[in-house]
């Protein structure tokens, strides 16, 4: 047997899977092992939808006759009066401003959703409409935060590393929790996939979507399977011996398991990415093939793959949903680019059988306010805005809470960030008060203090 140097071993290994920053294996003894849930699960895994920016709930999924009868008139004087923050709008100037949209009832349920969503509106009776989401975080980073981490501070883990924290995963040559997004992802949403205090081994992995998927997925030129293996060893070896006198780090002990999980990942992360096999009716029903949907139709179909193939969080990120100016035009574009992928998602996994075990939430970190902003705008509105969940044993065509007549606060069964975490977890099977880690001399859990309200039991009852 040929012995390369250290030097040599570690360059060649590292053109070959030196820059991938995965999620550690499920194979026994590793953190990410499945782990058994406290209580039956309904959803083993979750699809989780992100628009970043926020979405104007009384334009999707939030329908009022009011705020369009009164269109252009000033804010009523009781408003006024309600302690409303808003961002760059002056509350006692503000004038009300209609949906441009067209809202009917859908489906047997009589769901009533905007035009914006035709394709997605056509499966009503699979949505479980939540229509009183709230928070307080006016602003797109605390808010992000809190959507993405159930906190409005940095620092502490998302929703997809407390899951596979709690659940491990059930798939040993693939990340457990998997990002993708149609726009570059800056600073402030990295805390989407981060394990903040949480070891590194829960982290997130980011797949490109232009390009080969992952960075450094194939073998360094000229290294057979049997040197790859050889370096791997070696250079596990060295980790641990290092990894042994720094026990409080985690993120050696996840680096080792990347170089693991990279190697099984040469076999069989090019089957899940490559979709030219699909037929031309899958591709169709994502919209691959059309210029307006072929980004995140692509992403929702790699998503069903990935479910399919035991992946627990796969996380979605539309990323222009700011609409500050002309509202309007910036969610029909928008929109046209999710509704048809989302509507085949839907579609795709309850023909084959995996909706039921799949979970599907669709959030933005805020609405939008009932009021104009500039040109036909509206602002940040964190009080009062809509989430939908389907699939994952959630029962569709039902609508939990409700705002105020004009959209502005949430006013019925009240669901704040944390109800909406907890019953994420709640239908994975884990009770959210019982999920805990222990850092800085206290436990820490997802839904941090809150969580009361039993959104599980609305979707499910």
């Amino acid at each position: 047997m040929t012995t390369l140097p250290r030097r040599e071993l570690l360059s060649r290994l590292g053109f070959g899977l030196g820059a991938m920053a995965l999620g550690g294996p499920g194979a026994n003894g590793s953190p990410l092992a499945p782990k058994p849930s406290h209580r039956a699960a309904k959803a083993k895994s979750v699809i989780y939808l992100f628009m970043q920016g926020g979405p104007s709930h009384v334009d999707t999924f939030d329908p009022k006759p009011e705020l369009t009868r009164f269109d252009g008139k000033p804010l009523p004087a009781s408003f006024q009066a309600d302690g409303l923050n808003l961002q760059f709008i002056k509350v006692g100037d503000s004038k009300l401003m209609g949906s441009r949209r067209t809202f009917r009832k859908r489906g047997q349920s009589g769901l009533e959703i905007s035009d914006l969503f035709e394709q997605t509106g056509a499966h009503a009776d699979d949505l479980a409409l939540i229509r009183s989401c709230h928070h307080d975080a006016f602003i797109h980073g605390p808010a992000l935060n809190l959507l993405y981490t159930g906190s409005i501070r940095v620092g502490f883990p998302s929703v997809g590393s407390w899951v596979v924290y709690g659940l491990g995963t059930e798939c040993d040559n693939l990340p457990a929790f998997l990002v993708m997004s149609d726009g570059s992802i800056g600073g402030r949403a990295r805390t989407s996939y981060s394990s903040g205090f949480l070891p590194a081994a829960y982290q997130g992995t980011l797949l490109r979507t232009e390009g080969s998927p992952l960075v450094n997925l194939s073998p360094a030129s000229g290294l057979t399977a049997g040197e790859q293996r050889r370096m791997l060893d070696q250079i596990g070896e060295w980790n641990r011996r290092h990894a042994a006198e720094r026990a409080d780090d985690s993120r050696l002990e996840a680096q080792i398991a990347n170089y693991e999980l990279a190697f099984r990942m040469q076999t069989a992360a090019p089957g899940l990415v490559d979709i030219s096999q699909e037929s031309a009716a899958t591709r169709a029903l994502y919209g691959i093939d059309e210029k307006s949907t072929a980004k995140f139709g692509g992403m929702c179909l790699l998503a069903r793959r990935m479910v399919e193939r035991g992946v627990r969080f796969v996380q979605l990120i539309s990323t222009d949903w700011d609409g500050h100016s002309e509202c309007d035009k910036n969610h029909v574009d928008n929109a046209r680019k999710i509704d048809r992928p989302i509507a085949g998602l839907i579609a795709d996994l309850k023909q084959r059988g995996l909706l039921e075990s799949t979970l599907l939430v669709w959030a933005g970190e805020f609405g939008r306010t009932p009021v104009m902003q500039g040109k036909e705008g509206r602002d940040h509105h964190p009080y009062g805005f809509t989430a939908w969940m389907a699939g994952g044993g959630v029962g569709g065509g039902r609508v939990v809470g409700a705002t105020d007549d004009f959209g502005f606060r949430a006013a019925v069964d009240r669901v704040h960030v944390n109800d909406l975490h907890g019953a994420m977890l709640s239908l994975l099977g884990m009770d959210h008060r019982r999920l805990t880690y222990f850092f800085q001399g206290r436990d820490f859990r997802l839904t941090d203090v809150g969580g009361d309200f039993d959104l599980a039991g609305r979707l499910t009852g």
